[in-house]
């Protein structure tokens, strides 16, 4: 008889863990708050860029993202081909340029120690990044070419995720309301939410909550430090500038949608669980827009909006079992990852629930704040 999970969260992680857990069999029931993918996962720009984000070095939290790049293009239209719907994957390689001759040495150490994981990348000349892209600014210098590096559309993504869900027959709880208790007896995990006082029971939970994981430290007894960054993101549409790259620059990054949208984000700032844009934070971005995208100068905003993205104090995930029991596990905490790192969360989640326990998840276990570590 299979096994059954209570999922908390309905956001690309949540969604993901849903869907590969019943892929494997599993009785699945995924309770979201509000709205499915409402909040990070649909404010999303769906960068799949584990080079040009992760600046620093080949850790244990680069191997993460860039094995769950390497898995996307198949998961992709595994997803595609059962829920008929597409995700909006496009593989463009991205540049990252630079205004200044003292930020090349710093790009040429990346391209060093990121090419020993083939990543292929490529250092250009000003006029090697103009032929490419003719709209940047006549100011940059050097730039880096990632050809690994791919976008795909967040919300399509979203929907074709709770698509597959469905045909799988997992239970979708929708609008649940506020998570009151989660208790934990010989029987079993009892949810309770507060949409008419209603409760499930299952053997197992996989936590996949965002920026509202430390909600559950008091019910777990594990110290949670995830907290919301509230990132602002703006869209140009039907303007002259169309990329074919995604671009990334110091002080923001631009990718161009299907639908004609560019995308510029993010500005980030911590606002508790605020989602309104700012006037201050919106301006970031535009005047980042028209300093190196020129054309866009004096071009109107098509829309802007801000979704809240999961962070930890030491800015990686918490992915893992939260005791030996392996009864509960917590999928939270991705920050600006979470749709780059949704296929390796999910293949991590559900062979925890196959109790296959991998060491190479250690840096990200949910108990490494607590004095009292596992």
């Amino acid at each position: 008889m299979s096994q059954s999970v209570i999922i908390l969260g309905g956001g690309i992680i949540g969604l993901s863990c849903a869907y590969e857990a019943a892929k494997r069999n599993y009785k699945v029931t995924l309770i979201e708050p509000g709205r499915l993918g409402g909040q990070a996962s649909g404010a999303a720009a769906g960068m799949l860029a584990p080079y040009s984000e992760q600046l620093e070095q080949p850790d244990a939290f680069f191997q993460l993202c860039r094995q769950s790049l390497l898995m996307y293009e198949r998961w992709t239209q595994e997803i595609e081909q059962l829920s008929k719907h597409s995700v909006g994957l496009i593989n463009c390689g991205s540049l990252y340029v630079c205004k200044h001759e003292a930020d090349i040495q710093p790009l040429l150490t990346r391209l060093l120690w990121q090419n020993e994981w083939q990543a292929g990348m490529e250092q250009l000349e000003r006029e090697e990044l103009l032929q490419l892209e003719p709209q940047l600014s006549k100011d940059i210098v050097a730039g880096l070419y990632s050809p690994a590096e791919s976008h795909v559309d967040a919300p399509q993504l979203v929907r074709a995720l709770i698509a597959c869900c469905q045909m799988l027959r997992v239970r979708l709880i929708e609008q649940a309301g506020a998570i009151e208790a989660v208790e934990q007896t010989d029987a079993g995990i009892t949810v309770k939410y507060a949409a008419e006082l209603k409760s499930i029971r299952a053997e197992r939970l996989i936590v996949c909550s965002g920026a509202w994981t430390s909600l559950y430290e008091s019910s777990f007894n594990l110290a949670l430090p995830v907290h919301p960054i509230r990132g602002q993101i703006c869209a140009y549409k039907n303007n002259a500038v169309t990329p074919a790259h995604l671009i990334f620059s110091a002080h923001a990054y631009w990718v161009m949608k299907t639908d004609g949208r560019l995308i510029c984000g993010a500005s980030e700032d911590v606002a508790g669980y605020n989602t309104e844009t700012t006037e201050q934070g919106i301006g970031r971005l535009v005047r980042a827009s028209e300093n190196w995208l020129p054309a866009l100068k004096r071009q109107k905003l098509y829309s802007s909006w801000a979704g809240l993205r999961p962070a930890t104090k030491d800015g990686l995930p918490l992915i893992g079992p939260i005791d030996r029991t392996g009864r509960i596990i917590i999928a939270a905490g991705h920050y600006r990852n979470g749709i780059l790192l949704s296929p390796v969360t999910a293949l991590i989640a559900a062979d925890l629930l196959d109790n296959h326990l991998s060491s190479s998840i250690s840096p990200f276990h949910p108990a490494r704040f607590t004095r009292a570590a596992i």
